[in-house]
């Protein structure tokens, strides 16, 4: 289906991105700590409420 070259340029792709982004984040740290302190009750808040409807369409399914 993919060529080799095709695979070994999407693993390169893959590793160099990853390493991008572990690199700018750990360099944003200071400012994500200031800037984004609560945002995990926000995150926690949404996955509740995606758990919440999931809850309902099992139960109203009869």
């Amino acid at each position: 289906m993919f060529s080799k070259g095709q695979i070994i340029f999407g693993v390169l792709f893959f590793i160099a991105f990853v390493i991008i982004i572990v690199f700018t984040y750990r360099k944003d740290m200071k400012l994500h700590k200031r800037f984004y302190a609560g945002s995990i009750w926000i995150l926690i808040a949404f996955i509740a409420f995606i758990l919440f409807i999931v809850a309902i369409k099992f139960f109203l399914k009869a």
